[in-house]
Formats: structure tokens, sequence, C-alpha cells
């Protein structure tokens, strides 16, 4: 199930919606895949957030519920890092390239 989770934001981005989809559509949807990425991130920081204030004002019992939140807002913000990463180191090769 985490798997199919993973996977449905990448198949919309990879399915053009048209055969003759333009450079600046296609960026387009590129930037739109990737500002719902950071508003899911910072959906699940926050909800991280909440969840520790409930444990610290004792609301919160079980204490796996908030690791677990917790881990998956730590993975989903490492590999933010890592594809801003890439990103990056993709573009500074471009700029090396000479023409």
């Amino acid at each position: 199930m985490i798997q199919k989770l993973a996977m449905q934001p990448l198949q919309n981005i990879t399915q053009p919606t048209s055969k003759s989809a333009s450079a600046s559509e296609l960026s387009d949807q590129f930037g739109k895949f990737l500002n719902d990425a950071i508003n899911k991130l910072n959906e699940q920081q926050q909800k991280v957030d909440a969840l520790n204030d409930q444990f610290a004002k004792g609301q919160i019992s079980d204490v796996h519920q908030l690791m677990i939140e917790s881990e998956k807002a730590s993975l989903g913000l490492e590999l933010t890092v890592q594809v801003r990463n890439k990103a990056v180191e993709a573009y500074q090769e471009m700029m090396r390239m000479q023409v």
C-alpha cells in the first residue's frame, strides 16, 4: 500500500496530457508537482507538531502513532532535500556545458 501511495504522484506527472505538450506546459506540470509535494510535506510537519503538543499535554498515550508520523515527516524532508540536491547538481552540470 505504501508503494502505491508513493508512486501515484509520479504517475500523474509522467503521463502527458496531450501528445504535443510544449516545454512550458511540462515545466508548469513539474512546478505544480513540486508545489504539491512541498505542501504535503508541510502538512505532515504540522501534523507532527500537533501530535507533539498533544503528547506533551498528556492527551495522547500512544507513542507509536507519534513516532510513526514523526518518521514519515523526517523521511519526506530527507527525500525533498535529496531531490533539491540532484536538481542543483543537474543545473550546475548544464551550466558547465560548452555550447
